[in-house]
């Protein structure tokens, strides 16, 4: 029964793991025995978190990369080789948004948002694959959001790039079965961090917000990080192909 609610022997890499959700996730897995490589694209940052980590005796590592490109999909998976450990999960959680109405975004502010949200699962997925598909049991997490399951007000490329994500993680969920890697996702709503940080200042914005949450609240990192790591855990061996909203109630609110 312990081990599985263990990640002992697993190396899980966790994008945009320096801050946030990610690094919320990145210190889940830790707790549960995993080995992390933790990834991100601000080298300073990074290391003080994965310093914080050691200095607590985890089995943490760090790769400054820009998983929006194929140069840095090349370098996270030398690093992951570099461990000479199985890799058994991926966690995609690297993401930004610009809120702008739709026909004022340039096409460079579409490709950014493009590239860093979806382009970088897509990239990691297939580069991470043939390592995946070698481990008992591999996990993929992607980090969606419930912009990709219903309308917000954070602009339609953001909720674009969340919604193709889940289709994503559907299509891989089935294909990838066979291999023994199972692709689920979460869909947060409002959670505390540095990217919402800025619109949760205006007390408007944030009394409308808790207006339409059944549990009145915004949600906290760890409470993401929780569901995924349940979802990374041998304990979720015959879930693959779904979506977790962790959104105090948002999703399922009517009026």
């Amino acid at each position: 029964m312990i081990t599985r609610w263990k990640l002992d022997k697993n190396v899980a890499v966790v994008t945009g793991a320096s801050k946030g959700i990610g690094a919320a996730i990145a210190e889940e897995l830790l707790q549960l025995g995993a080995t992390v490589l933790a990834v991100a694209r601000q080298p300073e940052a990074l290391q003080q978190q994965v310093q914080a980590w050691q200095a607590q005796g985890l089995a943490a590592h760090g790769i400054a990369a820009d998983v929006s490109t194929a140069a840095g999909h090349t370098q996270v998976r030398q690093a992951v080789a570099d461990l000479q450990l199985p890799c058994g999960i991926l966690v995609n959680n690297v993401g930004t948004n610009i809120r702008k109405p739709t026909a004022a975004y340039s096409p460079e502010e579409y490709q950014y948002l493009m590239a860093t949200n979806l382009e970088s699962v897509f990239g990691m997925c297939q580069e991470l694959y043939p390592l995946l598909r070698e481990t008992a049991g591999a996990s993929i997490v992607n980090v969606s959001s419930v912009a990709g399951l219903t309308h917000l007000r954070t602009g339609a490329i953001y909720g674009m790039t969340k919604a193709a994500m889940l289709q994503l993680t559907r299509n891989l969920a089935v294909e990838w079965a066979p291999d023994d890697i199972r692709v689920n996702a979460v869909a947060p709503w409002y959670i505390h961090t540095p990217l919402a940080a800025g619109v949760l200042s205006n007390p408007e914005y944030l009394q409308q917000v808790l207006d339409r949450t059944p549990m009145k609240r915004i949600g906290e990192p760890a409470e993401v990080a929780a569901a995924v790591a349940f979802l990374c855990l041998p304990a979720a061996s015959y879930i693959t192909g779904q979506c977790l909203s962790v959104d105090g109630g948002f999703v399922v609110n009517g009026f």
